[in-house]
């Protein structure tokens, strides 16, 4: 009986040491986010000018009409955001997506990077948190089921950057279009007939740098400057070799609503694949809020 206690004992401190490891180890995650977040929130300008048409007068078409509908005039060109959203994440296939319940903010300050941090997903035993990230040359994604046991991680490496600096980019189209006006060193290019010769959204082309970064994006424009969806080869693995190689990603965009003179939308539905017959929109935003911090 003295043995078994013992051993039980021995099984029991076991446990509980693992227990604190588990437990120290997400603090340490927490507070690498949180420290990666306030140095994206200091990406954001002491000052910043307002917006001015003139600004884009020698861009092609399409983007030109893309600034004049995302952009009011007079607008403060903030280039950093902060999206609160709702929606559904799909854990899944295409075929079986599994798509669970999720609430999140995310920090976005391209081309420096962005914070998606999970405040949920699931629920019960099964519910995710964590974050998705890129800031000062590094990124990441961690998520841990109940808060205690990690399901997906990496980063660390320069394909994740890579990877993450695409998902950056892309997204300021969305949510931080200020962000890609040609002040801050974007190149606009011309990337398809023009609205009245085809009856269809023509193309605004970006390339945007980062130190060694690059990445292009194109955006899906409507006659009055509207983007339809935006879409960019991304550096990936997810497929069924698993090898790293460009893919195409992307996104459609609706229900764009007015804050503080930017129209953004509201309704982001994106994945990988995107354009093709394997596209599975993995990721369904629902956006609450979007706020402009400011030093």
């Amino acid at each position: 009986m003295a043995f078994l206690a013992t051993v039980a004992a021995l099984l029991l401190a076991l446990i509980l040491t693992g227990v604190l490891a588990m437990q120290a180890w997400r603090v340490a995650d927490n507070r690498a986010m949180e420290q990666a977040w306030s140095w994206l929130q200091a990406q954001a300008p002491a000052s910043v000018d307002v917006f001015d048409p003139a600004m884009v007068e020698g861009l092609p078409d399409a983007a030109r009409r893309y600034f004049r509908y995302t952009i009011a005039p007079g607008t403060p060109l903030h280039v950093v955001s902060e999206i609160h959203m709702t929606g559904e994440i799909g854990l899944g296939t295409k075929e079986a997506p599994g798509y669970r319940p999720m609430r999140a903010r995310q920090l976005l300050a391209p081309p420096h990077g962005f914070i998606w941090r999970l405040e949920r997903a699931g629920a019960g035993l099964m519910q995710m948190s964590g974050s998705d990230g890129m800031a000062e040359g590094r990124s990441w994604t961690r998520f841990w089921l109940d808060g205690t046991l990690p399901v997906a991680r990496a980063g660390g490496d320069d394909n994740h950057l890579r990877a993450s600096f695409g998902r950056a980019v892309a997204e300021a189209a969305f949510w931080a279009p200020a962000a890609l006006l040609p002040q801050h060193g974007v190149r606009w290019e011309e990337a398809g007939v023009r609205w009245e010769e085809t009856g269809e959204p023509n193309l605004a082309r970006a390339v945007i740098r980062n130190g060694t970064l690059e990445q292009s994006i194109e955006i899906a424009v409507a006659e009055n400057g509207q983007p339809f969806w935006v879409k960019f080869p991304r550096w990936s693995n997810a497929n069924a070799e698993k090898e790293w190689r460009f893919q195409p990603f992307g996104g459609y965009l609706d229900g764009f609503q007015d804050f503080e003179g930017f129209t953004l939308p509201t309704k982001v539905d994106g994945g990988n694949h995107f354009g093709t017959e394997a596209y599975f929109p993995f990721f369904r935003a629902r956006v609450e809020e979007v706020r402009f911090p400011v030093r």
